[in-house]
């Protein structure tokens, strides 16, 4: 079984939680989620707690993916509809630049072209001083915008350009090193 599947998740006052049938409902103050949960698997909401369990004691070994699996994402869930969640993104290179042009994004990033990208439902993106922050209650999908776009320019190990996730070390290469004159 997993050890993180069978970690118990505490739900705090102001947070509604429901299951119907296989679709587990939370709610809260930021929004509401729904998870799609595995057939294998059951969760048990009583006394302000979630549990996953696995439906069939036997099968318990086969499923122990799943079973961590969803019991991360209702926790993240949960947490999600209480506080949200949030990335930044850093921009370094000359000239890079980004702005909002309404819900859109700009980009400025070396390109012969701007670099436009449209947030998807849930997610909020807002720009302070080169660093591009995105926040939403879904932690996957708040990553999954991260990741793309970063992934428009993404940085380089030679000068550090492009775009990084803040605190984000980027190991940085030597490049090429002249010879010395006259020597063989």
């Amino acid at each position: 079984m997993s050890k993180i599947g069978k970690k118990i998740i505490e739900i705090k006052s102001g947070i509604i939680t429901a299951v119907h049938g296989s679709t587990v409902k939370i709610s809260g103050p930021k929004g509401q989620l729904e998870y799609q949960i595995p057939s294998t698997l059951e969760v048990v909401i009583e006394e302000g707690k979630i549990s996953v369990r696995p439906k069939n004691k036997n099968q318990a070994k086969n499923i122990s993916a799943l079973y961590g699996l969803t019991r991360a994402n209702l926790a993240n869930m949960v947490i999600g509809v209480e506080k949200g969640f949030e990335k930044k993104l850093e921009l370094s290179g000359v000239g890079y630049k980004t702005q909002m042009q309404g819900s859109d994004l700009v980009l400025s990033l070396g390109f012969s072209h701007p670099v436009k990208f449209k947030p998807r439902p849930g997610i909020k993106i807002s720009v302070v001083d080169n660093t591009i922050i995105i926040s939403g209650i879904d932690k996957a999908l708040v990553g999954e915008t991260a990741a793309t776009i970063r992934s428009t320019r993404p940085p380089e190990p030679y000068k550090g350009k492009g775009i990084k996730y803040a605190g984000e070390y980027i190991r940085r290469k030597q490049g090429k090193v002249a010879k010395a004159v006259g020597a063989k």
